[in-house]
């Protein structure tokens, strides 16, 4: 994800050879492991080199101390996030609406709940981040690529799409976190999912009416 991190946050350097790229997945997934297990407060450098199999000189070279760490992994979540969302969205440009939204909900409440467990520590681990440019980056990335793929619909137009497609996302993200954060159980999701399709397709067919005064549903 292109971002430009605090200062203080930035790695020390980025892998550019496959050994590089080996290495810094090990020390994601171990950071992922000591997190699930010791939780965020005991989460070190140390540590998680230690897991993963590196040196803690090879750990430095990455990332001088927990807090660039732990951008660097939100980092990374966010960039898989956010390429699932565009590739779903580059597949159903110029489909239904409805096909549209049923593919998006799909691809992000997959993307979050995968690894409910990972998703919830990352969240826990956000609170001690000066990550504000991570999550707008994210986010634009995201909204390009949905009002792209709204704006292809052949069943709807909207007056505003920007105001209609931030909207649409909210719902989506805002509903998909509840779910995780209160660990519903899996026939509760199911249901919130229809429930939320349905709610999102209606949002949707009352916004494209008020900019074509077209009572159709999408």
């Amino acid at each position: 994800m292109a971002t430009t991190p605090p200062r203080h946050l930035s790695p020390r350097k980025r892998p550019r050879q496959t050994r590089a790229a080996v290495t810094l997945d090990a020390i994601f997934e171990a950071t992922i492991q000591v997190l699930l297990r010791e939780g965020l407060h005991r989460l070190t450098t140390t540590r998680v080199a230690e897991r993963a199999g590196v040196s803690v000189g090879t750990m430095y070279q990455y990332f001088p101390h927990k807090q660039a760490l732990l951008y660097g992994l939100n980092e990374r979540y966010l960039d898989i996030v956010a390429a699932a969302v565009e590739k779903t969205c580059q597949e159903k440009h110029g489909t239904a609406t409805t096909h549209m939204v049923e593919a998006l909900i799909t691809t992000y409440w997959r993307a979050k709940t995968k690894r409910s467990d990972v998703t919830r520590a990352l969240y826990r681990s956000a609170v001690e981040l000066d990550n504000e440019a991570l999550i707008e980056a994210f986010a634009l990335r995201v909204e390009t690529a949905t009002s792209t793929m709204l704006g292809s619909a052949p069943d709807a137009v909207y007056a505003d799409i920007a105001l209609v497609n931030t909207t649409l996302l909210s719902v989506i993200f805002g509903t998909v976190r509840n779910v995780f954060e209160r660990n519903l159980s899996a026939n509760q999701q199911t249901d919130i999912r229809q429930e939320l399709l349905s709610m999102c397709l209606a949002y949707l067919a009352m916004a494209a009416h008020r900019a074509t005064g077209n009572p159709r549903s999408v």
